[in-house]
C-alpha cells in the first residue's frame, strides 16, 4: 500500500494524524517541528515520540522527501533542479543566488492548462497538480535549502489553478509551527486567475505578481488565452479595490517581445492602465523556445521602455536574466527529460 506523506500537512491535519493513530494531541506539534524545523527525512528520527508510536506511524506514513534526479549549474551561479513526481512526470525548481539573497523558484503543477504561446510549460499541456508535499519537498531537498531568503511560485504551472494545495503550502511556510517565514519573503505569480486572486488576498499576506505582457486586450489574448476567461480589466478592477501597502507588494510581470509589445506606445498605454496603483513592473527578457516565432527585445529597447514607464510615474525595473546556459526558459529541462523517456 502506498504510504501517505506527512510533509505538507498543516498543524490541524497533523493533529488528526495523531488522534487516529492513538498519539496524544500535542504530538502534532512535535511532528511539525521534526518536519519543518529540524527537517528530518525519516519518521524513525522523531526521537521524542515513543518507539511504538514511530513504528505505528511508519506503517501508514512516510515523510515524503525525494531528492532531485538532476541538476544543472550555470556560470552565473543559478542551479536548475529536476524533480521526479510520481512515475514519469518531472518539474523544475531553480535556485538563484544574488549577493545577500538566495531565491528559490518552485513549481505548482506538471504542465499547465493556460497555454500561453511563449511558455514551454504550456506547450507540454496539463498533466496534474502537485500536492503540498511535492511543493514543500522542492524547498527542503535542494542543495542550499538552509540558505534561502526568498521564495517565488513562478515555476511550472499556474499556482491559482492548484489553489488548495498552494494555500496549504503557504500555511506551512508562514505559520509559527511550520517554517515561520515572513509572508514578505514569498511571492506568488498568476496569469490573472480572478477567483484564485480573491482567496489569496483574503487568506494570505504574501506578495502577488500578475503576468500582463500587453496593455491591449486583443493583443494580450493572442499570446495569453486566459484573457478571454479573466480579462485583465476585471483583474485590475479587483486589485484597485484591495489595499497594497508596505505589508504586501503588488507587481506586474511584463515579458518584452521584439516588435510585438515593446514600443513606447505600449509603455504609454501600460502607464495609463496602471495609473494610480501602488505597484511596480518587472520587465523580463524573453528566452526563446522551439517552435515560437516571438523574439527577444534588445537591451536598448528594454531600457527605453523602463525609462518611459518611470517617467510616467510607474516604477519599473529590468529583471536580470539568469541561467541562459542551462535551459533558461521554464519547462525546457523537463521537456527534454520527458522527450528522452
Amino acid at each position: 500500500m502506498e504510504k501517505e506523506h506527512l510533509l505538507g500537512k498543516t498543524l490541524e491535519e497533523l493533529q488528526t494524524v495523531a488522534e487516529v493513530n492513538g498519539l496524544p494531541r500535542f504530538a502534532a506539534k512535535q511532528i511539525a517541528s521534526w518536519l519543518y524545523e529540524k527537517r528530518i527525512d525519516h519518521i524513525a528520527g522523531m526521537s521524542n515520540l515513543s518507539l511504538k508510536h514511530r513504528e505505528l506511524l511508519s506503517q501508514r506514513y512516510d515523510i515524503g522527501r525525494e531528492a532531485p534526479v538532476q541538476s544543472l549549474r550555470s556560470t552565473d551561479g543559478t542551479i536548475k533542479y529536476l524533480f521526479r513526481v510520481g512515475g514519469d512526470d518531472f518539474v523544475e525548481t531553480v535556485y538563484i543566488p544574488d549577493r545577500d539573497r538566495a531565491t528559490l523558484c518552485v513549481s505548482s503543477q506538471v504542465g499547465c492548462k493556460m497555454n500561453c504561446s511563449f511558455c514551454m510549460t504550456g506547450k507540454q499541456g496539463f498533466k496534474r497538480s502537485l500536492s503540498s508535499a511535492e511543493i514543500i519537498n522542492q524547498i527542503l531537498s535542494v542543495e542550499y535549502s538552509d540558505k534561502l531568503t526568498n521564495l517565488v511560485f513562478m515555476g511550472m504551472g499556474e499556482p491559482f489553478d492548484n489553489l488548495d494545495e498552494v494555500m496549504r503550502a503557504l500555511s506551512v511556510l508562514t505559520s509559527e509551527w511550520g517554517f515561520a517565514w515572513s509572508p514578505k519573503r514569498i511571492t506568488v505569480s498568476t496569469i490573472g486567475h480572478l477567483n484564485g486572486i480573491r482567496r489569496f488576498l483574503d487568506e494570505s499576506r504574501c506578495h502577488l505578481a500578475v503576468s500582463l505582457h500587453s496593455p491591449f486586450p486583443e493583443e494580450r489574448l493572442r499570446i495569453m488565452p486566459v484573457e478571454k476567461a479573466f480579462p485583465m480589466t476585471d483583474v485590475l478592477d479587483l486589485l484597485r479595490r484591495r489595499d497594497f501597502s508596505h505589508q504586501r507588494r503588488l507587481s506586474f510581470e511584463y515579458i518584452l517581445f521584439n516588435g510585438y509589445n515593446d514600443s513606447l506606445d505600449h509603455a504609454d498605454a501600460l502607464a495609463c492602465l496602471l495609473k494610480g496603483m501602488d505597484c511596480r513592473v518587472n520587465l523580463i527578457r524573453f528566452h526563446a523556445i522551439p517552435g515560437v516565432t516571438l523574439k527577444s527585445t534588445d537591451m536598448q529597447s528594454m531600457e527605453a521602455f523602463r525609462d518611459r514607464l518611470n517617467n510616467r510615474g510607474v516604477v519599473a525595473t529590468i529583471r536580470a536574466s539568469r541561467g541562459e546556459d542551462i535551459f533558461a526558459a521554464c519547462g525546457m529541462l523537463s521537456t527534454a527529460e520527458k522527450n528522452k523517456k
